[in-house]
């Protein structure tokens, strides 16, 4: 898949929706945010990336240090956007996917994990920003069907070491109904409290397992997770875990109910 050619088209489809938005609007999928606020967030994010790709960044700290005052004026604040969205786009097309940085994910410290990431993030913004001016464009089914593994592989795949998980035992089977994508997942709960924030944090946990590995999986459904994946524990990260979920977020009538550009089916197994 070309996560590039993904990441640009929807960075440039965001820029498009706000530029003549008024900066108050509010944004309907995110409740306490306006279009500036929208806007500023996606800057950010791609300013961060863009340098920890550049400068082949092992740790955070040197990326959050580049982050400038958030500008008062819409102008400037577009302006901004646009640049930093420029900087990343054009870093990932002359870096290699196995070049080694940092990522909140230790199981893929790798630019190619950014690459993906990235796209599904200017994705699911996109989105925000057209919601925000009455403007929804369709979502391609790929990308929205990978954005489904991404999530159940990289996201509820596991827990952090500061929390508990217990498994329900409940199984069920999440189906793309335009794409054939399916995987059976177990649900569950975690609960814990972040040591970075003190926050404590209930919420559904699922238990990724690939249809393909169907045989090997059903033996574990309720002991260990066929997945050794363990979701960070960083501030970053929740907000991702949060908002990342590009393929199950059902974006209105421009999609069909099933697909995997709207919430996917699920079916519970006897």
């Amino acid at each position: 898949m070309d996560y590039l050619a993904h990441l640009r088209a929807d960075s440039q489809r965001f820029a498009q929706a706000l530029s003549a938005c008024d900066p108050t609007a509010p944004v309907p999928s995110c409740p306490d945010w306006s279009a500036a606020d929208l806007l500023w967030h996606l800057g950010e994010v791609q300013l961060f990336w863009g340098t920890i790709v550049d400068q082949r960044l092992r740790d955070p700290d040197g990326a959050e240090g580049t982050k400038p005052e958030r500008p008062d004026d819409y102008g400037a604040l577009l302006a901004f956007y646009l640049a930093a969205s420029s900087g990343l786009i054009d870093t990932l097309a002359a870096t290699p996917d196995d070049t080694a940085v940092w990522t909140w994910f230790d199981n893929d410290q790798t630019v190619g994990f950014v690459r993906r990431r990235q796209a599904h993030e200017a994705l699911i913004h996109r989105l925000d920003a057209e919601l925000t001016v009455g403007d929804v464009t369709d979502v391609d089914a790929e990308l929205a069907t990978d954005g489904v593994v991404e999530v159940l592989d990289c996201m509820y795949s596991g827990a952090p070491s500061w929390g508990t998980q217990t498994r329900s035992g409940l199984v069920g089977r999440i189906s793309t109904t335009d794409t054939g994508g399916n995987w059976l997942v177990e649900l569950g709960t975690f609960s814990g409290t972040s040591p970075n924030t003190g926050t404590v944090r209930p919420f559904v946990l699922i238990a990724s397992m690939n249809l393909s590995r169907v045989a090997a999986c059903v033996a574990d459904v309720n002991g260990n997770s066929c997945s050794s994946n363990v979701m960070p524990n960083n501030a970053r990260t929740r907000s991702y875990v949060g908002r990342a979920v590009v393929a199950t977020r059902c974006v209105g009538s421009t999609v069909k109910p099933g697909s995997s550009r709207a919430v996917n089916s699920i079916s519970t197994l006897s």
